[in-house]
């Protein structure tokens, strides 16, 4: 057993070398404290969403279109390129150590490639509150759906970062996956170019099956958490479910309201 794990963490350091930009300074002592200051930057985030909509309720919407293809096309860049690097990541320890080594047991965790792009996964959900400043000033409709997730998002992330949760590898993973591909629509809509149209339904039922596998994972991840070595809360375990929960209901009645009801096309989640 020994000799078969040294093997597989051998092939996983000869596959996943770090690129030097990824070895800079270890940003977590920083973000473990963030933890406490997430709470506040979620309220400063509501406050503002009431106060910009009460600004712009007699103004007229601003085009922006420049800064949203900009935005947007940013956003798509780094979630691919997180993409690239920790689906190989992720896939590697899968197919040599096995799903349970994945979701149970942090030993990755510490990984210099999981440690970068971890940190600039949880800063990523505070940049990405930016989406609601565009929907208030272009004056689009902002559905429950997108500041809740947004704003709930940042609170579990933050948490999941603090715990060393080996499941929030998975978290991290499907979702800069499927924001690769939203943030690369948006950048396409934004400058009006043609896009398939199927396109905005696929966006969101990978949002949806994203929900599926995060409840399955922490499904597991309790079930295994007997096991020496498998780390969990119960804490954690309660809040994943709940709010995987939610997401799912939330995004099955925009998958509902959007593309099954004969109401015309609806774009995904926010925008």
């Amino acid at each position: 057993m020994a000799t078969s794990m040294n093997f597989s963490r051998g092939l996983e350091a000869e596959l996943i070398q770090p690129y030097n930009f990824e070895m800079s300074q270890d940003l977590r002592p920083f973000l473990d404290e963030y933890w406490v200051s997430s709470f506040l930057i979620v309220l400063v985030y509501l406050l503002l969403i009431i106060v910009g909509q009460s600004y712009m309720k007699t103004r007229k919407g601003f085009s922006l279109q420049g800064p949203l293809i900009l935005w947007s096309f940013c956003l798509a860049v780094f979630s691919i390129l997180g993409t690239v690097r920790i689906w190989r990541y992720m896939g590697t320890v899968l197919f040599t150590q096995g799903l349970k080594q994945t979701v149970c047991f942090g030993t990755y965790i510490d990984d210099t490639i999981i440690k970068f792009w971890s940190s600039l996964f949880v800063l990523s959900k505070i940049v990405e509150l930016g989406d609601t400043a565009f929907i208030i000033l272009r004056k689009r409709p902002l559905i429950f759906v997108h500041w809740y997730h947004h704003s709930t998002v940042l609170l579990f992330t933050s948490f999941g970062f603090k715990n060393r949760m080996p499941s929030g590898g998975w978290f991290m993973t499907m979702n800069l996956g499927v924001h690769s591909i939203m943030y690369t629509y948006y950048t396409l809509k934004a400058a009006k170019v043609k896009h398939p149209s199927i396109l905005p339904m696929v966006i969101t039922s990978l949002q949806i099956l994203q929900m599926v596998m995060g409840t399955i994972f922490g499904i597991l991840n309790y079930i295994w958490r007997q096991e020496k070595g498998c780390y969990t809360t119960t804490e954690h375990f309660f809040w994943s479910f709940m709010l995987y929960g939610t997401y799912f209901i939330l995004f099955a009645h925009f998958f509902h309201q959007a593309y099954l009801r004969p109401k015309g096309k609806a774009k995904p989640k926010s925008q």
